[in-house]
């Protein structure tokens, strides 16, 4: 096993001892770090989609680091999807002559 799929793996293991403890601020150190891996794999959407549940979760705290960081990866991998999207309908709707 390399080491991104071990590291895959323990942080899959991580998230779901968080959410079994419902320790919602490891699940977020967690799915933020993997969302990350994901990120740089390619994954952008399936890091987008496990990420914004969990920050979505939070009411208030979020000057603390772990939210900050989880905020940020968040809104990049948003940002990232509206500009994909984007991009997808500016090509759909372009005719070139």
């Amino acid at each position: 096993m390399g080491a991104r799929a071990e590291a895959e793996a323990w942080l899959n293991k991580a998230i779901d001892l968080a959410r079994i403890q419902s320790a919602k601020s490891l699940e977020l150190r967690a799915a933020t770090n993997l969302a990350r891996l994901w990120r740089d794999q390619g994954g952008r959407s399936d890091a987008r989609e496990l990420l914004a549940p969990v920050y979505g979760w939070f009411t208030e705290g979020f000057d603390t680091p772990d939210l900050k960081e989880a905020g940020c990866c968040s809104t990049n991998l948003a940002s990232a999807h509206h500009l994909q999207s984007a991009m997808h309908q500016f090509e759909r709707h372009t005719h070139w002559c």
